[in-house]
């Protein structure tokens, strides 16, 4: 791909708004920053939040503990830590530093003030607003589409931010139309690798680190140790491990940043983690590794254009096919073995529905990389599944699209009922 090419410069540009640093789940950290946000409008700390949240937000932040709270899950929780500690600047690591003061402080509101959390009319699946009085005086932040997209900010009567909303996910972001997986693996030979540094060099850091705490640490039901505990010290094994820990560590409060994909930390973990661990037991060179991680991203992120951000569809899918396609990059795979690979896991796997962020996360990671590696070792061997086998195509882009119909349109009613069993 040429380097100076429209194209080259998109690619770019999604994978720097892609791979960005959270600390803690996305969905209640992002409705840290919204808190926090709004109080900075205040200027001053609210007596009363009203917090309105779309569905899928209120499954992805209902069980997961929010970092820096002593334990605490759940919205409230997220919102109050913002107000009390939130640093807005940081964005997804809004509540990365919090003092034992504050933390006591984020308590003692939860028990005094007023914090109503409701469910909001809304056809997008990324939509919350907040809104906070102290006194005679209020303040109002809407986010919507992304975690950090602030689309309304007023206080009182005055508005700062009154942006048009379009019932798509990415509106406001590089258009990701343009990826398919012929050119991901013509950018990731071809690119300038200084180009591409900060970002993957910041995501191998963060997510080896919180992997290797979550080996290390009690997290959660410690899925990472469990696989870690068998008689198997295969290559497989240490990398659907050392992907389920750093889930295991970032689902229950783990205070340490992750870098994320597609908007999402577990998928983050799970498109880099596993190639990581191949590169590292196949002593690969720096360069090698750098590029496998850019297939791996940027395949991750291309099959989640069409689901979107939030839905009933496992993301931890996607990016087990994803992280795949990089180990066979790796390996010196080419475009016929890395469409196979990818067709053969999402046959596998794409059943898997999301009901929430939670430790059991870490498990459906560990499963969707293994749907990888199978996929993977089934295209060694020349084996992969024929069109009409399901939602399988005969062309790669096609099963890709199909998946992406079955998530965004098929599984908007299995959505509605998870939530419906979740919250009754």
């Amino acid at each position: 791909m040429e380097q100076n090419s429209p194209t080259y410069k998109k690619y770019i540009q999604i994978l720097k708004e892609e791979l960005i640093p959270a600390m803690g789940c996305t969905e209640p950290i992002s409705i840290a920053y919204g808190a926090s946000y709004v109080r900075d409008l205040l200027e001053d700390q609210p007596d009363r939040l009203e917090i309105e949240v779309s569905g899928n937000l209120i499954k992805n932040a209902k069980s997961v503990v929010v970092p820096n709270t002593n334990g605490m899950c759940g919205i409230a929780a997220a919102a109050v830590a913002g107000v009390i500690a939130g640093v807005t600047e940081k964005k997804l690591e809004v509540i990365s530093h919090v003092s034992k003061e504050q933390k006591k402080q984020i308590k003692e509101y939860l028990q005094t003030k007023t914090v109503h959390v409701s469910l909001k009319n809304t056809p997008l699946t990324f939509d919350y607003q907040i809104t906070a009085w102290k006194g005679n005086h209020s303040a109002v932040v809407r986010i919507a589409n992304f975690h950090t997209n602030v689309v309304y900010a007023a206080h009182d009567k005055k508005v700062f931010i009154d942006r048009p909303i379009k019932n798509n996910a990415k509106s406001g972001l590089t258009d990701r139309s343009i990826l398919n997986v012929r050119d991901i693996l013509d950018f990731a030979n071809t690119a300038d690798l200084s180009d591409l540094a900060d970002c993957l060099d910041q995501q191998i850091e963060y997510n080896s680190a919180i992997s290797a705490e979550g080996l290390s640490g009690n997290y959660g039901t410690g899925i990472g140790k469990l696989l870690l505990s068998r008689n198997d010290d295969s290559l497989d094994i240490r990398a659907r491990a050392a992907a389920a820990a750093g889930s295991d560590a970032r689902m229950n409060g783990c205070e340490m940043p992750v870098v994320i994909v597609s908007g999402s930390g577990n998928q983050g973990i799970t498109a880099s983690v596993p190639v990581i661990q191949y590169a590292l037991a196949q002593s690969a060179s720096k360069e090698q590794l750098l590029r496998a991680l850019a297939v791996a991203d940027l395949i991750t992120i291309h099959q989640k254009t069409s689901i979107g951000r939030l839905s009933a569809f496992c993301g931890a899918v996607s990016a087990g096919a994803g992280t795949a396609a990089g180990i066979c990059y790796l390996n010196g795979g080419d475009y016929a073995l890395i469409s196979d690979t990818i067709i053969n896991t999402l046959a596998v796997s794409s059943g898997m529905v999301c009901d929430g962020a939670k430790s059991s996360c870490a498990a459906k990671i560990a499963l969707a990389v293994e749907a990888g590696l199978t996929g993977y070792q089934m295209a060694l061997n020349h084996r992969r599944f024929p069109a009409g086998d399901g939602m399988v195509a005969s062309d790669l882009e096609t099963t890709i699209q199909n998946i992406g119909d079955l998530a965004h349109d098929g599984m908007k009613e299995t959505d509605r009922e998870i939530l419906h069993i979740m919250t009754h």
